[in-house]
């Protein structure tokens, strides 16, 4: 780092420290710097250099050739008073946000390894963002590019839509947590003063009888708490506060703005709002000591984590919202598990942490961070998922790049700070959080330390602490022991082991064995400590079969693999068929675990054998007698080969499993329709729809067209007598926009034209059944249906049949 750009990085920590020494309080224990940890691990170094060097790189040439940069350019010329004769909104009101994220990013990885070339880079992207801000701070391009015509989402005049979607608020949070970021970073101010400028204006503008509308989409307050931690503003604080309080009541239940925030008590809506609201919650209760604020959080990771979190560590079941869903529902097919709200649930759980000091909350964190966080990501850093489902047959893949592309952006900022969850102290504690080779320089109050971990953690359970230097003063050193380690998947009843663990972990002090007591989940070790004390750990590592409560419908009779902190899953690739879907295990299966260093970049496999299901005489599921040898692969990996299946979930009898049906009519046709979401083919996939609100399956809906006319049609390889069409209608109301149609009808190609099929009774729009009707008898090579979906509603269709 040049010494001018260290001098400024040093000024900036001295300056954040004073921010901190200035307040009354803060969280009682406080996270040790990532720019103060060093990671060289086999695990997390690889993924963090190739952010830094690969994924934010392609993320802000994503941002030019989106048109990103374009927006902020196009509103510079407006406020020049220059012709811009493309007055186009952005794509999405919130596009902004997109380089904004990564040059958080960009910033974090400069604190840990400088580069002239990114931070010159950076100086010229703030210097465009600088000159899109009108007079008075509001920067939003979104409206500044043609304040007469914005963005739709936007209203016709300035705040007018917070609540909904104009994302003015929520662009603003953004742009504070990477002014944050880049001040601490660089020691620079020109993004700093940006953020400062725009949040007087907010400070101006809302509040206790000005404007007192709360943000559709949180951020902004966690983003204001970090500029009230930079300046000492008071304001900023208060301001956060006000946007929290003055939410709900009878707002809805989507951005969690149905009940006050103190009365709320269960995770409810879009998933990524209600972490981001959940962490600003829990800054302002930590800085003014609110114990109604963190009543209520704490209810609500109690519900999270007993009622609605997946093994993976994602959160967010439903499609419809990109929200959580009821208690206990945990689709897998269909699961929506966003990275962005991985992501969110480890900056809440990391909260939570600092908050009551508690390693079940890291056990959460880690559980997230090893599987549903970077399942986000590839390898090669340059493809992305929004959603993570748990199974798949072949329809999920990795995109470059997203319309809505929140998530590439989010994790260009998460990857560069992981360093910083693994170490936090309080006084003369110093807790160990999270286990990886590298160093720490850490500030206890009545001295500094230095350690070095020595670990091929998550492969091997093995760990050696070092310490290289210490202040010859005692301190606790508090070493965590996972939740995993002792037997409990996750703090709750909603996870459990089936098998037992190869042993119990083991800690020793200078060869010495040391009891294992265990207190809020960390053994605390305490002595006069001197350069080269050593501490070993030993964590047991052997695969686990794990089930989910009985009251997660979708995942009876069904067990997931696991070791250590990593989850498994089966994938096509890994088959000599390309099925994995059709496998059964036995609940006492045997395992084994082998590092494959040439494949996935060096991944632990899990080897054992399965039993394939078939179809007996009847064409019911059964054991097809045929056993096959699987390999199971981290979740966090998969879809970085090929496309194809995959399963977390594995079931235990043949009757759970999928087998692909015999063909029918309807599967052999070639399907096509008016255009929608999903493949035609969906609708012939011959699943067995549990009810027209089942989305563990596919389907193809027409969503968001509403009250039009669709149509889809079946072309046959030769004619074909068809007397019956059953058709399975989606309706998911109360959580989405699709409803039976108002009406349909069949036509069957004659000649060179179609004509209506004369049905003997009817064509019924019921949910949660087929829809039979019986026509006269005709033989063709198409058929068609016309579908008159209901004013103010869409349609879809979960599956089509043919007699």
């Amino acid at each position: 780092m040049k010494l001018k750009v260290l001098l400024g990085f040093i000024l900036s920590l001295i300056v954040v420290g004073q921010g901190y020494s200035q307040q009354k309080s803060d969280y009682p224990y406080q996270p040790v710097p990532f720019s103060n940890v060093n990671f060289n691990d086999v695990f997390w170094a690889p993924r963090i250099e190739t952010n830094r060097t690969v994924t934010i790189p392609f993320a802000f040439g994503k941002c030019e050739e989106t048109g990103r940069y374009y927006n902020f350019e196009r509103a510079a010329k407006v406020l020049n008073g220059e012709e811009v004769l493309d007055r186009k909104p952005p794509g999405l009101s919130f596009d902004d946000t997109d380089p904004y994220k990564v040059l958080e990013g960009a910033s974090f990885g400069l604190s840990v390894k400088y580069d002239a070339e990114m931070d010159a880079y950076l100086d010229k992207v703030i210097a465009l963002i600088a000159s899109a801000q009108e007079p008075d701070g509001y920067l939003y391009t979104a409206r500044t590019i043609d304040p007469e015509h914005p963005h739709e989402w936007a209203g016709n005049k300035r705040w007018v839509n917070v609540k909904a979607l104009s994302h003015e608020l929520y662009n603003m949070g953004h742009l504070y947590e990477a002014a944050a970021a880049h001040y601490q970073a660089t020691g620079k101010k020109t993004l700093l003063n940006i953020a400062i400028k725009t949040a007087d204006l907010l400070c101006d503008v809302f509040g206790p009888g000005k404007d007192e509308d709360a943000p559709g989409h949180q951020i902004v307050e966690m983003g204001l708490v970090k500029l009230y931690r930079i300046t000492g503003e008071k304001k900023y604080l208060d301001l956060a506060r006000f946007f929290l309080d003055t939410r709900g009541p009878n707002d809805g239940e989507y951005s969690q703005a149905h009940k006050k925030v103190i009365d709320q008590d269960e995770a409810v809506g879009h998933a990524v709002r209600a972490t981001y609201m959940y962490c600003g919650m829990a800054d302002v209760a930590a800085i003014e000591n609110d114990s109604d604020y963190i009543k209520a959080i704490d209810n609500i990771w109690n519900n999270v984590v007993t009622k609605k979190l997946y093994i993976t560590g994602g959160i967010g079941a439903t499609h419809s919202g990109e929200a959580f869903g009821p208690n206990y529902h945990l689709p897998n097919m269909s699961a929506y598990c966003e990275t962005c709200a991985a992501i969110g649930n480890v900056y809440w759980n990391h909260r939570m942490f600092l908050l009551h000091g508690d390693g079940k909350y890291i056990d959460v964190l880690e559980r997230s961070l090893y599987n549903g966080v970077i399942s986000g990501v590839s390898l090669d850093g340059k493809g992305f998922f929004y959603p993570n489902p748990l199974e798949s047959t072949g329809q999920y893949r990795r995109s470059p790049w997203f319309g809505c592309a929140c998530c590439p952006s989010n994790i260009t900022r998460f990857l560069a700070s992981v360093p910083g969850y693994a170490y936090a102290v309080r006084n003369d504690d110093l807790f160990v959080n999270l286990y990886a080779a590298g160093s720490a320089d850490v500030k206890l109050a009545d001295g500094e330390v230095k350690l070095t971990q020595q670990t091929k953690y998550p492969w091997d359970g093995d760990i050696k602490i070092t310490v290289d230097s210490a202040a010859g003063k005692d301190f606790n050193m508090c070493l965590r022991i996972p939740g995993w380690a002792m037997d409990k998947p996750v703090p709750s009843d909603l996870y459990s082991y089936v098998n037992s663990a190869a042993g119990d972990p083991e800690i020793k002090l200078n060869g010495k064995i040391v009891a294992l007591n265990v207190k809020n989940g960390y053994v605390s070790l305490n002595k006069k400590w001197k350069k080269g004390d050593v501490v070993d750990i030993s964590f047991p590592m052997s695969p686990r079969l794990v089930k989910a409560n009985d009251k997660v419908k979708e995942d009876r009779g069904r067990l997931s693999i696991e070791r250590g902190p990593i989850v498994y899953c089966l994938e096509g690739v890994d088959s000599a068929d390309g099925h994995v879907r059709n496998l059964f295990i036995d609940p006492e299966l045997k395992m084994s675990y082998s590092f494959e260093p040439d494949l996935l970049g060096g991944v632990g496999v899990i080897k054992a054998m399965a039993s394939v299901a078939g179809l007996d005489a009847n064409g019911n599921n059964a054991d097809s007698g045929k056993k096959v040898k699987f390999t199971a692969i981290p979740y966090s990996t998969w879809c970085n080969r090929k496309i194809g299946e995959m399963t977390v979930w594995i079931p235990t009898d043949p009757s759970q499993a999928y087998v692909k049906p015999l063909p029918t009519i309807a599967s052999e046709s070639k399907v096509t329709a008016s255009r929608g979401s999903g493949s035609p083919k969906f609708m012939v996939s011959q699943a067995k729809p549990k009810s027209s609100a089942d989305k563990d399956n596919q389907f193809y809906h027409w969503w968001p067209k509403k009250g039009t006319s669709e149509w889809v049609q079946f072309d046959f390889d030769k004619p074909t007598d068809i007397s019956s069409i059953k058709v399975y209608w989606l309706d998911d109301t109360g959580a989405g926009e699709c409803k039976v149609p108002l009406s349909w009808r069949v036509l069957y190609k004659d000649g060179n034209e179609y004509k209506p099929a004369v049905s003997g009774n009817g064509f019924t729009v019921e949910k949660d059944m087929y829809n039979a009707t019986s026509i006269t008898k005709v033989k063709t090579t198409s058929i068609k249906l016309e579908i008159q979906l209901q004013p103010n509603w869409s349609a879809g269709i979960l599956q089509v049949m043919f007699d």
